[in-house]
């Protein structure tokens, strides 16, 4: 039964509904054809580091059956995909000898998207730098910007004739802070100083390379990923307050501020003391370049309140999460169910950065979904999970944000990183012991949305 046109959230012409991926979560083949060492690689071939005790070596073996993946997106007529570019399997040692078979993978990758009409948007660091650059100092040491600005060029000369969309980094906190401060994250370091240092590193090596994309790609929109947080204090009580705009000047702030020129925060700089990054002439200049969107990873908002520093050890932000009661939370427990933070971050963005054009880069939920008997996965949370937070972005388009695309994380269930395969977001199921795909009922409620361009307000005001 079709929906009135009144019963329906029509988005605008030409919006991009996409799903996304990243290379060390799917594509497996870790050592094939040439392909150097991630961090990644070495992070998880330590099974005390990794929940289920499992790594990334074949994860969904994306690298072998990608056309198979490209003709299951193409079948669900989604035109559009984020993936990501793997830096060793491109050049094995981070810097010098490259390696043809990875940029020849990438080309036919490309290629069968192009085939499909499907759109490609690349993401060219998602946390699987080489191990030899995190052998010589890794993202702390100056000298992998450089190294980073080498290869992104390249890459972007080898693919700019075909791809024209480009992310510089996803998620630069998550891969700083989870990585080299809370150390579960690869490379597994936890050091403020160095977290510090590898954040202000990603930021002048992203504004570093968007000239040279631009250059070796004409035509090019280069942006970046950050992963953001709508934070709430937990009561008007000044030191709640206080903490919650702590957590969100570490997590947001400290990222967003430099982009548009502002440098880091007054506030986080004095806070972080002698930890704070050196700064070297010239960097807030290179890290401000204007890029052509924001992408914006949404999961989850938190409500914060003050603790005593040192509390889970060395506490960045001398702040705890508490829990509403009665708030729904996905498979991750600590992840509160809350579309209504991802509209008003989207207008925070908006309002305080002046994004002129922005895109939900990720966004979804973890559920612990199973085929039945007779070969359907049905998950009726991610399915709303999604209708609410899609409700989200339509509300911030009413709003006035330039909200362009939506990209459901993921396409595949994957290695969801420290979490191995315990935990599961693809909207297509993956049984990783046969490598059977199978759609999930929320894969073809989100296929028929991408289709319609509308949503269902029904679907809007569903209840987990």
């Amino acid at each position: 039964m079709t929906e009135p046109a009144h019963d329906l959230l029509a988005f605008p012409p030409g919006f991009a509904w996409g799903s996304a991926t990243s290379a060390y979560q799917i594509e497996g083949a870790w050592n094939a054809d040439g392909k150097g060492a991630s961090i990644w690689d070495r992070f998880a071939a330590d099974p005390a580091r990794i929940a289920d005790r499992r790594d990334g070596r074949v994860a969904c073996d994306h690298y072998h059956r990608f056309v198979e993946d490209l003709d299951l997106m193409a079948a669900l007529g989604l035109r559009h995909y984020r993936f990501s570019i793997a830096w060793p399997r491109v050049i094995p040692d981070g810097d010098g000898a490259v390696n043809p078979s990875g940029l020849d993978h990438y080309d036919r990758l490309v290629d069968a998207m192009l085939a499909r009409s499907i759109r490609p948007y690349a993401t060219l660091f998602h946390w699987d730098l080489p191990q030899a650059l995190e052998d010589r100092g890794g993202w702390a040491a100056r000298a992998t910007v450089d190294a980073y600005v080498c290869y992104a060029e390249l890459v972007a000369r080898r693919l700019g004739d075909r791809v024209k969309d480009w992310m510089t980094h996803n998620e630069p906190c998550v891969f700083a802070f989870v990585g080299h401060l809370f150390g579960v994250h690869a490379p597994g370091r936890r050091d403020l100083r160095t977290a510090l240092a590898v954040a202000h590193h990603l930021l002048v090596s992203h504004g570093a390379a968007v000239p040279a994309i631009r250059a070796a790609c004409p035509g090019a929109r280069v942006g970046i990923v950050h992963h953001l947080e709508w934070v709430e204090p937990a009561t008007e009580r000044r030191e709640d307050v206080e903490a919650a705009t702590r957590h969100d000047g570490a997590w947001n702030r400290w990222f967003l501020d430099p982009l548009v020129g502002r440098g880091y925060p007054d506030d986080l700089r004095a806070w972080y003391g002698a930890d704070a990054p050196r700064v070297e002439p010239g960097d807030l200049a290179v890290i401000a370049t204007p890029t052509d969107f924001l992408g914006v990873n949404y999961y989850t908002r938190r409500i914060i309140a003050d603790a005593p520093r040192g509390l889970f050890g060395r506490d960045v932000f001398a702040a705890r999460q508490v829990y509403w009661p009665f708030v729904p939370r996905a498979h991750f427990d600590e992840w509160e169910v809350a579309p209504e933070g991802l509209y008003r971050l989207l207008v925070r963005v908006r309002r305080d950065y002046g994004a002129a054009a922005i895109l939900v880069a990720e966004n979804g939920t973890s559920w612990p979904d199973e085929p039945t008997a007779a070969g359907h996965v049905h998950d009726p949370v991610r399915l709303r999970y999604l209708a609410r937070h899609a409700a989200a972005v339509w509300q911030a388009i009413q709003a006035g944000v330039d909200v362009r695309g939506y990209f459901a994380w993921s396409l595949l269930d994957n290695f969801e990183w420290g979490f191995g395969y315990t935990r599961r977001f693809g909207i297509v199921h993956v049984d990783f012991a046969t490598q059977r795909r199978t759609v999930k009922a929320s894969g073809h409620w989100y296929a028929a949305l991408a289709a319609r361009n509308a949503l269902a307000l029904a679907d809007a005001n569903a209840t987990l």
